[in-house]
């Protein structure tokens, strides 16, 4: 696949900005290009990683449960597991320490909870650059399954719990 602009180190070039589609007032903090020749872009609202089709995905920080940095490679997991992804970075910049910092600014609260039946689950809120209500995940153990509708209702009271602690 032929790159539609040219990889320049720098400033991001003019036609990757129009692509991105940025809305208001949402500012570029770093970006790096891949090694598929497009680029990895950092805002303050969120990253953008390059899809198959030279176009961006849009990835609100706090749709992204973890990120990292390892052997030329940015790897990327989506809130729930539902999504990875995988981005290899010619030269990454400010990008790595950009991404961390931006997903760990979303943490508003991070808290254990032991379950009656054994194991336990992390409950995460995370807000978003509106400032708007925490969204809620829970992250279970490693062989529980988060679909069992009973320890589902365990971790809601966990939360419930939690949210009365912290008024959130």
């Amino acid at each position: 696949m032929k790159p539609r602009w040219s990889l320049k180190v720098g400033r991001l070039p003019a036609a990757v900005r129009v692509e991105l589609s940025l809305q208001r007032g949402e500012r570029v903090l770093a970006h790096a290009a891949t090694r598929g020749g497009s680029y990895t872009v950092v805002t303050g609202d969120a990253l953008y990683l390059p899809t198959a089709d030279a176009g961006f995905l849009r990835l609100p920080w706090e749709r992204i449960e973890h990120a990292q940095w390892k052997d030329g490679w940015l790897h990327i997991r989506e809130v729930g597991g539902d999504g990875l992804h995988h981005v290899g970075l010619a030269e990454p910049g400010a990008v790595p320490g950009a991404v961390q910092e931006r997903v760990t600014a979303t943490i508003v609260v991070s808290q254990y909870g032991a379950l009656p039946g054994g194991g336990g689950v992390r409950i995460v809120g995370r807000r978003g650059h509106d400032g708007g209500e925490p969204r809620w995940t829970f992250v279970f153990d490693a062989g529980l399954d988060p679909a069992d509708p009973g320890l589902r209702a365990q971790a809601e009271q966990l939360l419930e719990d939690l949210r009365r602690q912290t008024g959130l």
